[in-house]
């Protein structure tokens, strides 16, 4: 499997927080259980790390102006996948369960 950030400007949005500080966006947490997806092998996916797309789990461009940035996976070979819906994961773009523990 292969994965790559997807060049996105700009990817250092950032906002002052309520501790004084600057901060990225968060993700949002699309669903608390991850999307069963059928892939075909030689296929980029786009994964949604924002939260925001209407299309999850894949991007629909949302995230502009949030600093975040799709995570791009390229199947390997035809089947199915689970991706994260919580946008949590330590896995991206899978789901590992963190979602059992929002």
């Amino acid at each position: 499997m292969k994965f790559e950030c997807v060049p996105d400007a700009p990817r250092t949005l950032l906002h002052w927080t309520n501790e004084g500080r600057f901060a990225m966006d968060d993700p949002v947490a699309a669903q608390k259980s991850p999307y069963e997806v059928d892939v075909s092998a030689g296929k980029k996916y786009f994964w949604c790390a924002c939260g925001r797309s209407a299309r999850q789990p894949l991007c629909d461009g949302s995230h502009k102006d949030t600093g975040i940035a799709p995570v791009v996976f390229e199947a390997e070979e035809t089947k199915t996948v689970y991706f994260c819906g919580c946008k949590a994961t330590r896995k991206k773009p899978f789901c590992d369960g963190t979602h059992s523990s929002l």
